[in-house]
């Protein structure tokens, strides 16, 4: 990552309507905007900084469906980077200290990777374009298997879909630095620069070792299912990370940092990795306080100096106000409801009901606006950004759903078939701004027929949902519990289409597919509006989610803190820890 990357302007910062009702009651969390300072510093940098998130991370892939929604996209992005990351504007930065990504002319879109001379794991073994056919075969669907009712499946639990979808080829010799990646022809996907980013690319030698499949690029390559079901055994499940039960092993790390050691009582410490090619990080020690450890603790003693969270969601971030400056800025991340399409919710009338008597404008109001003048209120679509020019052009179906219409929201039920619904609403407990998000529903909710239940739990995974134990996850982008989002939409896009792992709530409409297949390749506006318009339209009507609002975060950092930027996305604050210094 090169260093001027981290002197981009901070976001305009807001403070919530939901932060200041919680001054008002003694929890505050404090509204002073750190200011942005160069990288560089001649101080003598502190030997650690502790960075608290909002998520927990239970483990090192990020690809599966319950990595990508947990915080390990934030807290890995320099452990696991790629030829990419998402920098402040949501939007992909290459990272060449990885390596190079170049489209070569052609009827078909072919992109010519080629990772760095010098680029080797922790454990010393090289990367290798090895790892790029991996994290391919994963993404792409490309392996399935039927179940006794004929129903099918993917292999591999990958979270994502996308443009790894439309690869048809990778030409990777086995140990080579270099990849040529071919799209299908009429793929020409526009998003293709988000592919192998921070976090997608995971060590092929220790899946190849685990697995005991000698050569994983041939079997990769290959169409035999049963060859490939142990790579996708240990790539789903292998890498858990449990707190004091850490195998070094299967860690090895291609970034500036690796991982030490994690414990509840200590947090996720991560390292300087001594074999790191690029510039040496800033500051040798990385303490991550993620849910599930001491976080509280580790506050209260002046141990956290940066801080990531939905504004409002952790209780403790109070304890943090000596020690950090704390801002609010409206993220890029989609608060929404994600409902089941089975159970209670098997039929779109049953969903409709519910979002009839949401009151999504009380809930913008206290917890979503960050100003007294807002320019914006309840989102209005799925498929493009409030930003976008296009934006007023799509969003009309989402306008009878702007006000509570209990007596709509009682005939949708009655037409589902149901005499009265209970809804159970999972998410990552405890929170406070969802919790407060929960009990507003089930106000608004009850006269309808409808029993909303807070079934918020330390334990929750999104894919609850899939399993029945839940009705409806309350989360941003993609189902993550914590940061989330990015300029493109792409990853909020790919979690409705009915073969991606992020699409959590099982939602299959063939024309939606048809309309993000679309979006992926679709190089102007005319193009863009006709899709979207659609698209929402089906949307709105058979609701798989209920989007609510953009999810302000609270993001802040010590005064001392050199390169020290605001990141509103996916990416998280993590997104440049490499080049934090903390003085002082």
């Amino acid at each position: 990552m090169a260093a001027s990357e981290c002197n981009e302007r901070r976001p305009h910062t807001r403070r919530s309507r939901f932060s200041r009702r919680m001054v008002a009651v003694g929890a505050a969390l404090a509204a002073a905007a750190a200011t942005t300072v160069a990288c560089s510093t001649d101080e003598e940098p502190l030997p650690s900084i502790g960075y608290m998130i909002d998520n927990t991370v239970t483990g090192y892939n990020a690809n599966t469906v319950d990595g990508a929604a947990s915080g390990a996209p934030q807290a890995l992005a320099r452990v696991l980077p790629g030829f990419g990351y998402v920098g402040p504007a949501g939007r992909v930065i290459a990272d060449t200290d990885i390596g190079t990504a170049t489209a070569v002319p052609g009827e078909q879109l072919t992109v010519q990777y080629r990772l760095s001379p010098g680029s080797v794991y922790s454990d010393g073994v090289p990367m290798s374009c090895d790892d790029l056919v991996l994290t391919w075969a994963a993404a792409s669907g490309r392996f399935t298997e039927s179940d006794e009712s004929g129903a099918e499946s993917n292999l591999f639990d990958a979270a994502l879909r996308g443009g790894y979808a439309d690869i048809e080829r990778i030409d990777c010799a086995p140990g080579s630095k270099d990849a040529t990646v071919v799209f299908r022809p009429g793929r020409g996907d526009t998003d293709w620069r988000s592919l192998f980013g921070a976090t997608a690319l995971m060590p092929s030698h220790v899946v190849a070792r685990a697995s005991g499949v000698t050569d994983l690029v041939g079997v990769l390559t290959g169409d035999d299912v049963d060859a490939a079901r142990p790579i996708a055994e240990f790539w789903n499940t292998g890498w858990t990370l449990t707190p004091g039960a850490l195998d070094p092993t299967l860690l090895p790390s291609s970034g500036p940092y690796r991982i030490e050691s994690y414990t509840a009582e200590d947090g996720l410490v991560l390292v300087a990795n001594e074999r790191w090619w690029g510039n040496p990080p800033g500051t040798d020690r990385i303490v991550v306080w993620p849910r599930g450890t001491a976080a509280q603790t580790a506050a209260e003693e002046g141990r956290v100096q940066v801080v990531d969270s939905a504004d409002g969601a952790l209780g403790h971030t109070s304890e943090l106000g000596e020690t950090v400056d704390e801002a609010t800025v409206v993220s890029r991340n989609l608060e929404q409801l994600v409902l089941a399409t089975n159970g209670v919710f098997e039929n779109p009338a049953a969903r409709r009901a519910l979002a009839s008597c949401v009151p999504r404008q009380q809930l913008f109001d206290e917890l979503g606006a960050a100003t007294d003048d807002e320019e914006s209120g309840p989102v209005g679509s799925r498929l493009l950004p409030s930003g976008s020019p296009l934006y007023p052009l799509v969003s009309g179906p989402s306008e009878r759903f702007d006000t509570v219409d209990v007596d709509v929201a009682r005939s949708e039920r009655e037409r589902s078939g149901q005499e009265r619904i209970q809804v159970r609403i999972g998410y990552t407990a405890p929170d406070m701004r969802r919790a407060r998000t929960v009990e507003l529903i089930a106000e608004s909710c009850r006269d309808a027929g409808i029993d909303v239940v807070d079934a918020g739990s330390e334990t929750f995974v999104p894919s609850q949902l899939g399993s029945g134990e839940i009705d409806a996850v309350l989360s941003g982008t993609a189902g993550v519990s914590g940061a989330g989002g990015r300029a493109d939409m792409e990853d909020a896009r790919s979690a409705l289409n009915s073969r991606a792992g992020s699409n959590i709530g099982g939602y299959a409409n063939g024309r939606i597919d048809e309309i993000l297949d679309g979006l992926l390749v679709a190089g102007d506006n005319a193009a863009v509006l006709g899709l979207a318009e659609e698209g929402e339209r089906i949307l709105w009507d058979e609701m798989p989610t209920l989007p609510l609002f953009l999810q302000p975060r609270t993001i802040g950092f010590a005064p001392d803190m050199r390169a020290a930027v605001a990141n509103p996305t996916a990416a998280g604050a993590g997104w440049n820890m490499d080049r934090w210094i903390l003085t002082g």
